[in-house]
């Protein structure tokens, strides 16, 4: 029998609506317990649940297609135009005035309905090439939207990347402020042990319950960041707000190693998405610019009409026939006020592209720095990792010694109390080193366009 069942029946003097109420409840939750069961991901997982659900990376498809159709309808200004048209409308007669205002009337009769229907047609021919270079930067513009739409989602990854190793990092403090909180009552157990035989004070009683009191109030703290951390990552896969997850952490340390040289990095940087991108708007505004001197061309287009008539009114009076008519031919324009107009926006075109080439170099400038820092990081962070494990094997050995003369009453309860706070620093920070490190290989895989 179910222990909540038994304490029910052993507890009479309960009234029978609480207990009923009490074993409801009981139940309900284990059934929620039983119900939600925790979702272990790997990295890969997260990245490819986070490029399926993702809203920025969805905005980005989004807009990729939208520069897509930007291109079909450029490409549709080479095509015709074509326009039918038809009329109907009634007209009253000719009415003269012969001799003056008003005076002398002459009415001559129409024919009052006319009917007309028509079509015509334009199609250019040639126009300094300003269609094409007009394609050109559609097709430049969908590429560039392309790219973005790709760092979008490198960028995503990162982010993933950063919340598991937040996550990893505050579950392995959890796991050390547990072992510290046990150790911590122990201690307490046996320093009121000291203080029964009157071996100790009063007072470091109170040191080691209120050492206690901070190691319990440290966990709370991790435990709510761990909630915190594990609901933005939620959010970051748009995973349902009642799913639990655990990030599978197991194999996020063992990349580190000596990589690739810094040439390599640095080769690999400087054909990334952004230096794609700026690329890509250096070529616009030089098709951008074509399109501004285009203007100094003469337009040619082929033309042509046939259009049903009634009636005749090519001569006068009318004739009351339907009759057809149809014209077709080349037509050539020229703007004259283009040869003064268009120099300032030439002029204007020549700088947005200099400007754009400048922009251009400034980026190339910023993504070297940022790989010379990545990778300065994280070979920092390599080096770092030794010395991490010298200090924490020091303070293990420092912990052993103080609590052996605590045990033997050869020194005060602060002593012992530094030396728990020191080795558990020093876990922590052999831990956090070396989830710092992943953190910038990683970083420094992203800006080198190679986290796959």
């Amino acid at each position: 029998m179910h222990r909540n069942t038994l304490v029910f029946l052993n507890h009479k003097k309960k009234s029978i609506s609480g207990n009923l109420l009490t074993i409801i409840l009981l139940l309900s939750g284990t059934v929620t317990i039983n119900a939600q069961q925790i979702t272990r991901l790997k990295l890969h997982d997260a990245w490819q649940i986070a490029e399926k659900n993702n809203r920025f990376i969805q905005k980005t498809h989004i807009d990729e297609q939208i520069s897509g159709e930007t291109v079909k309808t450029k490409k549709e200004l080479r095509l015709p135009e074509v326009e039918l048209h038809s009329l109907y409308f009634r007209i009253t007669n000719l009415t003269e005035f012969q001799s003056g205002f008003l005076q002398g009337k002459q009415v001559t009769k129409t024919i009052p309905e006319i009917y007309d229907v028509s079509a015509a047609f334009r199609m250019p021919l040639y126009a300094g090439n300003k269609i094409n270079h007009t394609v050109k930067i559609a097709e430049k513009e969908s590429e560039l939207m392309a790219l973005k739409s790709e760092k979008t989602t490198n960028d995503v990854k990162l982010q993933v990347v950063a919340s598991f190793l937040g996550i990893y990092k505050m579950m392995a403090l959890k796991e050390i402020i547990a072992e510290s909180i046990k150790e911590e009552q122990e201690r307490l157990k046996e320093v009121q042990s000291f203080k029964k035989h009157g071996t100790v004070t009063k007072n470091e009683v109170l040191r080691a319950e209120l050492q206690l009191s901070d190691r319990e109030l440290d966990a709370l703290t991790n435990r709510k960041n761990i909630a915190i951390a594990l609901h933005d990552l939620k959010t970051i896969m748009q995973l349902p707000e009642g799913q639990l997850i655990e990030p599978d952490t197991t194999q996020l340390l063992s990349g580190l190693q000596h990589i690739e040289s810094y040439d390599y990095f640095l080769k690999a940087a400087l054909d990334n998405e952004e230096m794609k991108m700026v690329q890509k708007e250096v070529e616009i505004r030089n098709l951008e610019k074509k399109v501004v001197k285009s203007n100094y061309y003469p337009v040619i287009s082929l033309f042509g009409n046939y259009s049903f008539k009634y009636p005749n009114y090519m001569f006068f009076p009318p004739d009351p026939y339907l009759y057809s008519l149809g014209q077709v031919g080349i037509e050539a324009t020229f703007n004259l006020s283009t040869l003064h107009k268009n120099k300032a926006k030439s002029r204007i075109a020549d700088r947005q592209s200099e400007r754009q080439k400048m922009e251009a170099g400034i980026v190339k400038d910023a993504v070297e720095d940022k790989i010379f820092a990545d990778y300065t990081h994280y070979q920092e962070s390599l080096a770092r990792i030794p010395v991490t494990e010298k200090a924490l094997a020091l303070a293990v050995e420092n912990y052993r010694i103080v609590k052996l003369k605590y045990l033997n009453q050869l020194v005060l309860i602060t002593e012992m109390i530094d030396a728990d706070n020191a080795l558990l620093e020093a876990r922590y920070k052999n831990t956090a080193t070396k989830i710092e490190a992943a953190m910038k290989y990683y970083e420094l895989l992203h800006t080198a366009d190679r986290l796959h």
